[in-house]
């Protein structure tokens, strides 16, 4: 079995796809690029704006509806989103490493300072 490229080391794919083309889970070969999905509202395009090195932001999974992106490096310096596809103005980050304030606000009104609460939120909340 082939192993998963790292995250950080992926090339990114820059074919056009569509909402129904987003994956349920993570791509281990490529990283589907922001600028490829036609529907990508300008908050996504910007995702890493703030981010050091101003990195591209790109595809990484569905959580319950969700879609989640990441613009950086998935330890830091980065800054993730989760977008709901049916509602585009709804939206919230989590900011990861030195350069943002560690954390995020989640669907369900609360700070988490932990990723994994910050994704559990999201399942909380679905959004399918």
């Amino acid at each position: 079995m082939d192993r998963a490229i790292p995250a950080d080391k992926r090339p990114f794919d820059y074919s056009p796809v569509s909402l129904s083309d987003l994956p349920e889970t993570p791509t281990r070969d490529r990283n589907i690029a922001a600028v490829a999905w036609e529907a990508a509202p300008d908050e996504l395009l910007r995702l890493g704006a703030d981010v050091k090195g101003n990195p591209e932001p790109y595809f990484k999974r569905r959580i319950f509806g969700w879609l989640v992106w990441l613009a950086g490096q998935s330890r830091g310096p980065g800054r993730y989103m989760a977008l709901n596809p049916a509602d585009q103005s709804e939206f919230y980050f989590f900011d990861l490493g030195p350069d943002q304030s560690p954390g995020g606000k989640g669907p369900d009104g609360e700070w988490h300072s932990s990723f994994r609460s910050w994704k559990q939120a999201l399942r909380d909340n679905p959004r399918v």
